[in-house]
């Protein structure tokens, strides 16, 4: 198996998904599905936990699991890196993932052994990011959050502070904001951080006069996916 982030285009085994990632998101998988086991099989017999990388795109139209499940895929991904496994008694797995970057998918082959894509790897962004476009979308996301937090009677919706570097800063909102998955796809193309944090500063405010337009609604508990910037 190649070393991934050696050349422009790479193939990589692929793993699509009916939901969205951001950089940093970390992802739980149950794999019972003989062409993913294969998948993992392939990625554990890499000696260098950190190339143990493989690829997801989100379906656009059809389902994760079935023979003939998928129709359709988004371009934009993410880059996954294997970070946690374990065997179960049925040949399955439980995996954990962490998300490392974004990719283009260009092609997808699923006639293998388990499906593999030929993708590029999208450069990190090195732009600056306005302190004002930063600074609304963390006060934002301020009133969002004790929103959220009131309608849950009173249970924070994330622990910990949220990142200081704007990019950081852009996938831990994105990731921690309820977005359908056509907006959390767009915040994935956006693209830089600038793009993205003024896209979730405006579905924040969306959001915001929905929760103040109905305070009457029942309290919720927000699942999330758990994001880290290791």
């Amino acid at each position: 198996m190649p070393r991934y982030l050696d050349d422009v285009t790479r193939t990589l085994p692929m793993f699509p998904l009916s939901s969205v990632l951001f950089p940093g998101a970390a992802l739980p998988l149950h794999v019972f599905e003989d062409r993913y086991r294969a998948l993992v099989h392939a990625l554990l017999r890499i000696e260098d936990p950190a190339e143990r990388l493989f690829g997801t795109v989100a379906i656009r139209e059809g389902y994760e699991v079935g023979e003939h499940g998928v129709q359709s895929l988004h371009a934009i991904g993410c880059l996954l890196q294997l970070t946690d496994v374990e065997s179960n008694p049925d040949g399955s797995f439980e995996i954990e993932a962490v998300a490392r970057g974004r990719i283009r998918l260009h092609h997808l082959d699923p006639t293998g052994t388990y499906p593999e894509g030929e993708v590029d790897l999208l450069p990190e962004e090195e732009e600056q990011v306005s302190p004002a476009v930063v600074e609304h979308a963390r006060g934002l996301w301020g009133e969002y959050a004790d929103e959220l937090a009131a309608m849950g009677g009173g249970e924070p919706v994330v622990e910990g502070t949220l990142p200081r570097d704007p990019v950081y800063l852009s996938w831990a909102l994105a990731s921690a904001t309820l977005l359908t998955m056509k907006e959390r796809q767009r915040l994935l193309e956006a693209p830089d951080a600038e793009d993205r944090l003024t896209q979730v500063a405006r579905m924040l405010r969306e959001e915001l006069r929905s929760i103040r337009a109905i305070p009457s609604l029942p309290a919720v508990r927000v699942a999330r996916t758990a994001w880290s910037p290791n």
